[in-house]
Order: structure tokens, then sequence, then C-alpha cells
């Protein structure tokens, strides 16, 4: 059993709240444009024409040589975390990459490559069932952009 972890709300009430991102800078503010824009939160696109945030996220714990970090976006608003068993509606396209992390919070290497979209759940589970691997996160095939987190259900 796999579980879809959404970024913490702790985290995201920060970043809605004006809180400075992994860069030190203040979120910024935008309409979301079309239906391309995955909150990180709630786990469903912002629907276009809504406020959104665009920030730089690194989703580990603390800096390290494989502590990645990137854009993402998040509703402007508060929105309820997402999150569970099914497959969130945020990951639209077809394929993303989906790797795994150890308890140290770094690649295992061999663990990642590129997914068909519906496959993701059988493929975390797969990697889950490694008992080195701790997390798995799932990440855009195209820019390498972190989407969600994959946990042990």
């Amino acid at each position: 059993m796999i579980h879809f972890t959404p970024i913490p709300t702790d985290i995201v009430r920060h970043y809605q709240g004006g809180g400075a991102d992994a860069n030190g800078q203040t979120p910024e503010r935008q309409l979301a444009a079309g239906t391309g824009n995955p909150c990180r939160h709630c786990l469903r696109m912002v629907p276009e024409g809504a406020g959104m945030l665009v920030l730089a996220h690194r989703p580990f714990p603390a800096p390290q040589p494989y502590a990645e970090l990137g854009p993402i976006f998040l509703c402007a608003d508060a929105c309820q975390a997402g999150g569970g068993t099914a497959l969130p509606a945020m990951l639209a396209s077809a394929e993303y990459i989906v790797r795994g992390y150890g308890a140290d919070d770094r690649i295992i290497y061999g663990t990642g490559g590129v997914v068909p979209t519906p496959a993701i759940p059988e493929r975390a589970a797969e990697l889950l069932a490694d008992p080195k691997v701790a997390y798995v996160h799932v990440r855009s095939a195209r820019n390498n952009c972190y989407q969600v987190r994959i946990d042990r259900g």
C-alpha cells in the first residue's frame, strides 16, 4: 500500500502568508493560466484564473548535495491538503520520473526512471518494497520539477 503525501500544511501556510521560499525570496503571486499549474498541497490543478504562488521549494529536511531545489506552484489561498492512496488529479501528464530516496534523503541509484502516469502506484509500491527506500518522489519527466512524495501506506 502507498500514500501520496502533499507538502505539509504548515510549510504551505508559511508560503501562503508571504514567508520566504527555499531561495529566501517572497513567493511570486500570479493568476493560473490554462490547466498546467499543479498545486503541491491540495494535489489538484490550480483553477484557471485563480491566484497561485510560484516559488522555490526544497522537499528535503536540510540542504545537502542530493537535496534538489526547484520551482513549484501552490494555490495562493488556503487549500485543503490532498493525499491518499489514489493517483492525484494533478498528475495530468503522460509520464513522470519516479525515484527512490533513502532514510538519509539521498537518491538511491538505480531506482529512477520515467514511468507512464497510470503505472506510478505500481512502480512506487515496487520501490517501497525495498527496505533501503524510505520514500519516493514523483517529478516532472520534462523539467524534473518536484510533484509529490509517496510513502508507505
